[in-house]
């Protein structure tokens, strides 16, 4: 009996020992490259190992401009439906997407491979766009045209992730307009639909601040072929990171990322940095206690599922396909 109770307790210490090699195992390897600043915005790439060798997956952006891929208006404010009618490819959504047109433009709120010929998927979303609900010129009210754009402050994608709440979405767009507005020297709000979000991005004086960010930043990842992501810090503050399955994934979305960087960097570039510049182990820092969090999971559409790993300072929403067994996208934010 004695021998008994001995294997048993040796049993129980082997799975423990396996279980916690297994989560050391999972935990994300990083490196941390060296600052890359432009007036209040550095960026820091993240480099890692490829957790998958695919290339035939296309971005949201790209997918909507060579029209492999349908948005589809259902009259519900927080659910759309996509299609994937590509033979080849496959097509990765990013929480945070914008989608415009409709009856209200909707950032997407869920990060998915929307594998190839995929017949029409549910998919979660948020109005960043109040009071419209009906066609706007010449957009089709079925369907959304394009998407250009992602949403612009951490403050948004903690109501779009976190409180997963639409009238703290609305409170958030509306906000963002208004740093916006002070920040480029007049008002961002558009004739065509004062509210919207993606309209206000598309404003010519916007587009032009921002753009002085990304012509001084975007070559960062020229020849960089283990970068899977990048974190950013505004005014001397870490805000965010991006972390994805693959370098050939990253470099497709690294021009949408830096811009929805700079327009933050600009909606809040009245602010005075009061602490010393962001240094690299600082981001390590960041990224390993967000991954430490006690996570909870919920599923998504898709057969995908999201966990989140929130604490006090920081929160990881990371997205899995639970298909093909595989985290595809990280997205850290550290609240305020």
């Amino acid at each position: 009996m004695k021998s008994q109770r001995i294997v048993g307790a040796c049993a129980v210490l082997f799975i423990i020992l396996g279980t916690i090699g297994h989560a050391a195992a999972q935990s994300p390897a990083y490196r941390i490259s060296a600052p890359y600043a432009y007036k209040n915005l550095t960026i820091f790439l993240i480099h890692g190992k490829n957790e998958s060798s695919k290339t035939n997956i296309l971005t949201l952006q790209e997918a909507m401009e060579r029209k492999v891929l349908r948005v589809y208006e259902t009259s519900d404010v927080n659910e759309l439906a996509v299609e994937n009618i590509s033979k080849q490819f496959d097509v990765f959504i990013q929480s945070g997407d914008i989608v415009k047109g409709g009856k209200q433009d909707r950032v997407l709120a869920i990060s998915i491979i929307i594998p190839a010929r995929s017949g029409r998927v549910l998919i979660e979303a948020f109005c960043v766009e109040s009071g419209r609900w009906e066609k706007r010129k010449n957009e089709d009210a079925g369907q959304f045209s394009t998407s250009n754009d992602r949403i612009v402050s951490r403050e948004l994608k903690l109501a779009a992730n976190g409180a997963r709440s639409q009238q703290e979405v609305w409170a958030k767009v509306a906000e963002a307009q208004t740093n916006l507005s002070k920040n480029v020297g007049g008002s961002v709000a558009a004739a065509d639909s004062r509210t919207s979000l993606q309209l206000s991005l598309e404003n010519g004086k916007v587009a032009a601040t921002a753009d002085e960010y990304i012509k001084k930043l975007a070559t960062l990842t020229d020849g960089k072929s283990d970068v899977i992501g990048y974190a950013f810090a505004v005014n001397g503050d870490i805000n965010s990171a991006d972390v994805y399955v693959s370098n050939s994934l990253f470099k497709k979305l690294w021009p949408r990322m830096l811009k929805a960087a700079a327009v933050e960097a600009v909606s809040v570039s009245n602010v005075r940095a009061t602490r010393a510049p962001v240094r690299p182990d600082a981001v390590k820092s960041f990224l390993s206690d967000s991954d430490a969090g006690k996570p909870s999971e919920r599923a998504a559409s898709g057969g995908a599922s999201v966990v989140t790993r929130d604490q006090k300072d920081n929160v990881v929403y990371e997205a899995r396909d639970e298909k093909q067994k595989m985290v595809v996208h990280r997205n850290y934010v550290k609240k305020q």
